[in-house]
């Protein structure tokens, strides 16, 4: 094996269609006992000779054992790929729906496509805000209302600056009451 196929990742020269079957089966192969080409063609909106088609491809990629007329299975390869690819996916539509406030269908759609494109980097941050949202003191519902009532009426000085100075009360009394507790 050259240097260049040793070094490379797996799964880092998947087209993004190739990407969206390895998801679809990865999470057929989650529901069901097996996988076959009709559930894919289903869940993927093609016809099944579409399916047969990219199936051969993943199945010379080592991605998926299959056999003419029988269920296919991931590989070990396949599976990893998969599953990352979904983690991807869910992660991005929680953003959406969680943080952008997006309608679940739309967040689902968007998240399907972004999820080829993001980088790992990228990801890893927006999981960590999603924390950040989460556990700040300045976080949790209130915050993510503000950001709705933001984006429908506009930024406003006197309106964000009312909300500081509730913040800062809340906030001092927190401490207040840690204090006392101490």
């Amino acid at each position: 094996m050259n240097e260049k196929a040793a070094n490379k990742v797996p799964g880092k020269d998947l087209t993004p269609t190739m990407e969206d079957y390895l998801e679809a089966i990865y999470n057929l192969s989650q529901e069901k006992r097996v996988v076959r080409v009709k559930d894919i063609a289903k869940r993927l909106g093609v016809k099944m000779p579409t399916v047969t088609n990219m199936i051969k491809t993943l199945s010379e990629r080592g991605m998926i054992d299959y056999e003419k007329y029988e269920y296919l299975e991931l590989t070990g390869k396949g599976s990893y790929i998969g599953s990352q690819i979904d983690q991807r996916h869910q992660t991005l539509k929680a953003f959406l729906t969680d943080i952008l406030q997006i309608d679940r269908d739309q967040a689902d759609e968007d998240a399907c496509k972004m999820e080829h494109a993001v980088s790992p980097t990228t990801l890893e941050r927006m999981v960590e805000f999603m924390e950040f949202v989460e556990d700040c003191p300045r976080g949790g519902m209130d915050w993510l209302a503000y950001f709705d009532e933001y984006r429908r009426h506009g930024k406003s000085r006197e309106r964000c600056l009312e909300r500081m100075k509730r913040f800062a009360r809340r906030y001092e009394a927190e401490i207040l009451a840690m204090n006392e507790e101490s």
